[in-house]
């Protein structure tokens, strides 16, 4: 009657280790840099309170000039002090970043 059907061949089935690891590491990268900027805001505010009660002097200094200077400098030295090892907190931001999205080693 017709030509006989050969038996499909058995499917290996195996996990693929490498599906989802450049989706996973860019996430896990995205929480480095968020915590990471996280501490650096958390640094800055922490100094601002040391920088309110410098006088300046007088021809030169002082006004709202000054005052949106040194509030640009104090983020960019918690950036700095942030990105050169910090305080320690972006490692338990980043740590529980990953828990809850299911991404942690």
């Amino acid at each position: 009657m017709g030509t006989p059907v050969a038996a499909p061949l058995p499917v290996e089935a195996r996990e693929l280790k490498s599906l989802g690891t450049a989706l996973h590491q860019r996430q896990r990268d995205a929480a480095r840099k968020a915590a990471e900027d996280f501490e650096g805001v958390f640094i800055a505010q922490m100094m601002e309170p040391m920088f309110q009660g410098l006088r300046t002097d007088g021809l030169f200094g002082g006004g709202n000039g000054e005052m949106i200077f040194r509030s640009l400098m104090i983020q960019e030295v918690g950036k700095e002090v942030a990105s050169s090892g910090g305080i320690g907190i972006s490692d338990s931001v980043y740590r529980e970043m990953l828990r809850m999205q299911g991404l942690e080693s």
